[in-house]
């Protein structure tokens, strides 16, 4: 495989992470260089990670795989834009934030894997092209790493428009990833 395909199939998979970096931005009241760094080595790690299992794995247990992975994706982005959205209306005008924190090792866990996923099913393709597995992983996870950076830069820019509505416009963009990724399954 020819770097120009494997860098679209790396755009393609970082789009989920780039669009999640994204809403993480938002949340974010001042923006710091850390923040923005851990977003995108979580993201860019799970992306590179994904496709190696995934091509380790092989094809015996990709059918499985493809047949959980998008409704595990939807449930952790489901589950963490519900809290979202519910944390931010019983907020009080003032309070500070109880949110979960976009940022925190727990949540960019669950969010890098459940984006990920799809990156898993890739590897097992990709182990059927005979592809350079270590050479198509660090494209995947390099991008995956500046395109959710650049996310969180976006998204600190975009969140001057939300404000206080930050926590529910994050919740729902959670939501409507997962539900993407289980309609691009089903349909």
């Amino acid at each position: 495989m020819d770097i120009v395909s494997m860098l679209l199939i790396a755009l393609a998979l970082a789009m989920d992470a780039f669009a999640v970096s994204v809403t993480n931005g938002i949340m974010l009241r001042h923006f710091k260089f850390s923040p923005a760094l851990k977003t995108a080595i979580f993201f860019g790690f799970f992306q590179f990670l994904m496709p190696m299992l995934g091509w380790f794995a092989g094809t015996k247990v990709s059918f499985y795989i493809e047949q959980i992975a998008h409704w595990v994706a939807f449930g952790l982005l489901g589950f963490i834009g519900i809290r979202m959205i519910v944390e931010s209306v019983n907020k009080k005008s003032g309070e500070p934030s109880d949110i979960a924190d976009p940022f925190c090792t727990k949540v960019l866990f669950v969010m890098a894997v459940a984006t990920s996923i799809d990156a898993l099913a890739v590897g097992v393709s990709l182990a059927i092209t005979g592809c350079d597995i270590f050479l198509a992983s660090v494209i995947i996870g390099a991008v995956a790493f500046t395109l959710s950076f650049l996310g969180v830069l976006a998204g600190k820019k975009l969140g001057k428009l939300f404000k206080r509505h930050a926590g529910i416009a994050g919740g729902v963009i959670l939501i409507a990833i997962g539900i993407k990724i289980v309609l691009e399954h089903l349909l």
